[in-house]
């Protein structure tokens, strides 16, 4: 058989048989080493434009505020319903004063269709660190799905924190009664187990509340308080125990004391910010602390005038809290704060989100979202239905979402000043209803809810998430879309798999600019280098190449 005959031969075999005719890894269909420019060396011609992004060494540097690179629409970059992958050397530094932002996106905000792959640090929502240095990766096309219930932890009237930490939820509770023996019943924490069933993992104190979760250096810390009941007019607590302190889980139901913040009765907000543990009190008098480790809290400096600063979040180099003593921000440099400006005129800041770069602040009375769009300037960007209060906000597959009193409604964000209701998710016979906490957990939305104390979910599109922590340094990261499922690999290891979805149901359409270190989140803030795209699903074994 002449030479060229076997060749064509063993093309079309293996070809049908769906098994590369060449030994060892196939060629990417681009590929951007990163190393000094932003050119494709697939041989395909997918040169990137670079925005701004610096070179050092054989990675780029993206410092997380506007740099960016744009490889522009090409049909070699449609991915309609086909599998693909995306492989990528990351680096992100330990002490952080930003959030981590978007590896890359594919995405079209007004169809909601594409894809969405970041490092997920979410902060202020609005009184917990909902999720820390957790990669996220989603496609959706269009889907309009519903919130289902997850159940109630304990007895649960206020589900008033949620975080994800090592593999797992967990829920902070308000339980304000008195229990069969007479004894005040206490604010818990909960695991969530399977679909709607919560495991106690102990009250870290005898008051009625845990106000505040945060994942940090490896463990899960929770905030207590003795939470006012009147305030959401609702009859107030029989547990008369004040809260304050900060506590260390240790597994099962072991709490370890991390200290009393001074004249604080609850906690409001807890957030890592360059590498250590701030909290704030959620009630009068005002105070804002640092953790100095065993069971000592630092006081730090308050803004000019005094004020309360409750919800804490990171952006662009400063910490960012709102207020319940006025409706505006405030800016933290390490030292001193910044009045970052009015809002509104009247009424409070309750709850922060990085969405498309920018930062979103919710408020109250007038239920409206402010973006913060350079210096001290805020814009609208509209008010959600006819709600007063605007509480735990979340980014999600491309989305931004936030929840509402006293309708406890949930809204998407659609760009401009829009919002669409996705869902009501309390219909207790009171005054208000809050949809206050918020965080995304196996690749999905959870909202946590007062007085009903149920937490629920959502599906937009498909999502997986690796819900660990990502240390610090260089990491070999993987999306991978499959048939019927999403994959997250990390240094060669499949860390996380979404469940099985209809392929058909996600075409993803035309081809799409590629944006590299920045999507629906934010800017990138760490080094990439050698990204590369595959129009079919790479193996495990592959993945774990060098």
């Amino acid at each position: 058989m002449p030479c060229s005959f076997r060749w064509l031969w063993s093309c079309v075999v293996f070809g049908a048989l769906g098994v590369p005719a060449a030994a060892g890894e196939p060629e990417p269909v681009g590929r951007w080493q990163l190393a000094g420019d932003a050119r494709d060396s697939s041989g395909n011609n997918l040169h990137g434009v670079n925005h701004g992004v610096t070179f050092e060494g054989k990675a780029a540097r993206f410092a997380g505020r506007k740099g960016y690179i744009e490889v522009p629409a090409s049909k070699r970059l449609r991915l309609g319903k086909n599998d693909f992958t995306f492989s990528v050397w990351a680096h992100t530094a330990d002490k952080l004063d930003d959030v981590l932002g978007d590896i890359l996106s594919m995405y079209d905000p007004l169809k909601r269709r594409g894809v969405t792959w970041c490092i997920k640090n979410h902060a202020g929502a609005p009184s917990s660190q909902a999720n820390y240095r957790q990669l996220q990766f989603g496609i959706d096309a269009g889907t309009e799905p519903k919130w289902r219930d997850r159940g109630r932890p304990g007895k649960s009237i206020y589900t008033m924190a949620l975080a994800v930490h090592d593999g797992q939820l967990y829920a902070g509770t308000c339980e304000p009664g008195k229990d069969s023996s007479s004894k005040d019943e206490a604010g818990h924490v909960y695991r969530l187990d399977g679909e709607s069933r919560w495991l106690d993992c102990g009250s870290p104190a005898p008051c009625n509340a845990v106000t505040s979760l945060a994942a940090y250096r490896g463990k899960l810390y929770a905030g207590v308080g003795r939470y006012r009941l009147a305030g959401s007019a609702l009859p107030e607590t029989t547990n008369a125990n004040l809260g304050g302190k900060v506590y260390r889980y240790e597994g099962g139901k072991k709490w370890i004391d991390c200290g009393q913040l001074p004249k604080t009765e609850a906690v409001g907000g807890l957030v890592v910010y360059r590498g250590d543990l701030y909290a704030s009190s959620l009630y009068k008098p005002a105070g804002f602390f640092r953790y100095a480790g065993e069971s000592t809290w630092e006081a730090c400096p308050l803004p000019k005038n005094g004020e309360r600063v409750d919800a804490l979040t990171v952006f662009n180099g400063h910490l960012y809290a709102t207020s319940y003593d006025v409706c505006a921000v405030f800016r933290f440099d390490g030292k001193s704060w910044e009045n970052m400006g009015r809002l509104e005129k009247s009424g409070q800041t309750y709850s922060f989100e990085v969405h498309d770069g920018e930062l979103f602040c919710g408020t109250w009375p007038n239920g409206r979202v402010f973006r913060l769009a350079g210096g001290k300037e805020w814009r609208d960007a509209g008010r959600l239905g006819k709600e007063l209060e605007v509480m735990g906000m979340a980014g999600y597959n491309g989305r931004l979402y936030a929840g509402t009193l006293p309708l406890a409604e949930v809204y998407r964000f659609d760009g401009g000043d829009r919002w669409t209701l996705t869902g009501r998710l309390d219909f207790s016979a009171t005054r208000y209803r809050r949809a206050w906490s918020v965080a995304v957990f196996q690749g999905q939305l959870f909202c946590g809810t007062l007085p009903s104390g149920h937490v629920h979910s959502l599906e937009a599109g498909k999502c997986v998430t690796h819900d660990r922590e990502l240390s610090p340094g260089w990491h070999r990261l993987a999306a991978v879309r499959q048939g019927q499922r999403l994959r997250l690999y990390v240094d060669g290891k499949q860390v996380a798999e979404s469940m099985p979805f209809d392929a058909d149901a996600f075409d993803l359409g035309d081809a799409l600019p590629l944006k590299i270190g920045f999507g629906t989140h934010d800017y990138f803030n760490g080094s990439l280098r050698d990204l590369r795209f595959y129009a079919r699903a790479l193996t495990a074994s592959e993945l774990e190449r060098p």
